[in-house]
């Protein structure tokens, strides 16, 4: 792949790494260039494992949108951070379960924007949704999904491996709260969190921060359980991506690439 793609805003820069862009291609997704492929191939090739984890983080999200469509009943879902479109996304696994599902995605990188048409595609019964808008700004986000979604009903509130890019700890905290404190009871949150499980991961983790690329925090299950706080946990509780619900299609290769949990807002 080159860098010759037409009618790509002026703001974005494919010359420098993007995250996004970056676990787009490890998930072997094509909405990525050079510098990302560069940045990749550099991350993998210190740390193998990084492909399996981002494939992890991915079936996180399904077995958990799973859960709260088909068993909790939710039907309304916000999705922060949505990222770009490669498969199994939120709108994808919910309204295969509930075809009424209503999914509201949130983002601001504009490379998202112009692929947005791949996460707008819906059942004739439900509804999909795009607010461009900075995860930070909870009051735009809420009035933008108010647009498609009714906030007086539950909603699954879907945060998946996102908030590593707020450097900072107690913003990422305030944010998650700021939401689950606005949203009705009965809703739920989703959210899951990479870590740096061993020394060599940090190391390449660090490297990568380093090279210019928008930088992601790892934090470990100890810390990132706190955004769970006064929340009703569905068992089995926060765990390791693999762990959590397996089903025939959930891998085992590691443990160590992040955590996640489903709670309920009471």
């Amino acid at each position: 792949m080159t860098d010759q793609k037409p009618h790509l805003p002026p703001e974005i820069d494919t010359t420098v790494a993007h995250s996004a862009r970056v676990w787009n291609y490890w998930l072997g997704g094509k909405e990525n260039f050079a510098a990302d492929q560069v940045a990749g191939d550099a991350y993998r090739e210190r740390y193998p494992l990084i492909g399996t984890f981002a494939r992890e983080s991915r079936d996180f999200l399904r077995r958990t949108v799973t859960y709260l469509a088909r068993d909790a009943r939710v039907d309304q879902f916000l999705d922060l951070g949505a990222g770009l479109p490669t498969v199994n996304n939120t709108h994808e696994v919910a309204q295969r379960i509930n075809p009424a599902a209503r999914i509201v995605y949130v983002d601001h990188d504009p490379l998202v924007l112009l692929h947005v048409h791949a996460l707008l595609t819906s059942t004739p019964e439900g509804a999909t949704d795009y607010v461009q808008a900075d995860m930070r700004d909870t009051d735009v986000v809420l009035d933008g999904a108010a647009a498609t979604l009714d906030l007086t009903r539950p909603v699954a509130l879907v945060i998946s491996d996102v908030l590593g890019h707020i450097v900072d700890w107690d913003e990422a905290l305030s944010l998650v709260r700021r939401l689950t404190d606005r949203l009705p009871s009965g809703s739920y949150l989703a959210l899951s969190h990479s870590t740096a499980g061993d020394d060599a991961h940090r190391a390449v983790q660090e490297e990568y921060n380093k090279s210019g690329a928008i930088p992601y925090i790892s934090r470990e299950p100890e810390m990132t359980v706190a955004f769970f706080e006064g929340l009703e946990m569905v068992e089995p509780g926060m765990v390791s991506w693999p762990n959590w619900r397996p089903d025939a299609n959930t891998g085992t290769t590691t443990e160590r690439a992040g955590w996640g949990a489903v709670a309920r807002i009471p």
